[in-house]
């Protein structure tokens, strides 16, 4: 019998609902294990890659990643329970059971009615990535967000260079700076990557490894080294990308 406590995230940009949230969980589900409290969607995201909680509760509109942004790129893997003051979300939407809600402050009874149902969806398979991004992808196009970033200031030497993102191959961790591969060079920003990721066009530019975000217009394939470990083939260039576990599914179908 797996006695292990059931891990949990919790993000909000604001501290008051945050904690008043991290209190009603103790009380609505005794021995929840909370891994990790953000203040934002882009903390979230790098949190939920670091320790693999079990349930997520998201804020839906958070600085430079809503929660939605976070579910979708989370895919199903992980239940998500959105915690929102506003009503214009298609909250009627949720009640199919693919994601569950609680409304700001929140309520006990309903917490405890989220509480339920995500217990009982984690003995179950995955849920269908086709279908929760279909709804995730309705309910993302209700909070907007800046437009994509479209051009990169790089410091080379004296000069300062400006880079067309469309031009970017893709982005690396390199220690406390990002280096910006592309197709005239590269160059090191101070940006970390999980800042950048949340200025990103999501369509076109994808996360691939902890420490990488690859322009898919420029992966030729991704070959399976063996069960674990998969890597990227790019067109034109002799290096290949790491895929980490989380993102092999992005190439399912390779």
């Amino acid at each position: 019998m797996n006695t292990r406590p059931v891990t949990a995230l919790i993000a909000d940009d604001e501290e008051a609902p945050r904690a008043q949230l991290a209190a009603a969980l103790q009380t609505a589900w005794p021995g929840l294990q909370l891994v990790a409290q953000c203040v934002n969607g882009v903390d979230a995201w790098d949190a939920w890659l670091e320790h693999e909680p079990q349930v997520c509760f998201l804020d839906i509109r958070m600085p430079g990643m809503s929660g939605i942004e976070v579910a979708r790129r989370i895919g199903g893997r992980t239940p998500v329970v959105f915690v929102t003051a506003f009503g214009d979300h298609a909250l009627a939407a949720f009640d199919a059971g693919a994601v569950d809600y609680v409304m700001k402050p929140v309520d006990p009874q309903r917490l405890a009615q989220a509480v339920e149902r995500v217990r009982t969806r984690l003995d179950k398979p995955a849920l269908d990535p086709a279908g929760l991004q279909a709804l995730l992808a309705q309910l993302a196009g209700q909070v907007r967000r800046p437009a994509p970033l479209e051009v990169i200031q790089a410091g080379v030497g004296k000069e300062v260079r400006l880079i067309r993102v469309a031009e970017v191959v893709y982005f690396e961790s390199d220690t406390r700076y990002t280096r910006v591969v592309h197709d005239g060079g590269d160059a090191l920003i101070r940006t970390p990557l999980k800042e950048l990721l949340a200025q990103l066009d999501e369509t076109q530019f994808w996360q691939v490894h902890r420490s990488v975000i690859v322009n898919q217009r420029h992966v030729a394939s991704a070959v399976r080294v063996d069960e674990g470990h998969m890597h990227l083939v790019l067109r034109g260039r002799s290096e290949t990308l790491p895929v980490s576990r989380h993102f092999q599914a992005l190439f399912k179908g390779q």
